[in-house]
């Protein structure tokens, strides 16, 4: 049993908060693209990038993905 990472929650996440990717890119100083990459779950974030995104959009670094627990 154990817990695996689902979807990435950070489209929702920045909507709650009325941001786009873009602006979330210009604060992070990264190319939009690679927020996008996040938001289409084409790339898992590192847990420093969650950490500094959770901080931006006011939530548990958790939050940002979906868990799913798997027996």
């Amino acid at each position: 049993m154990a817990w695996t990472v689902g979807r990435c929650l950070l489209r929702e996440r920045l909507k709650a908060v009325d941001m786009s990717q873009q602006e979330l890119a210009d604060k992070l100083e990264v190319k939009v693209q690679q927020i996008n990459k996040y938001v289409l779950d084409k790339q898992k974030m590192s847990y420093q990038t969650a950490a500094n995104i959770s901080f931006i959009v006011h939530c548990d670094m958790k939050d940002l993905y979906e868990w799913i627990w798997t027996e």
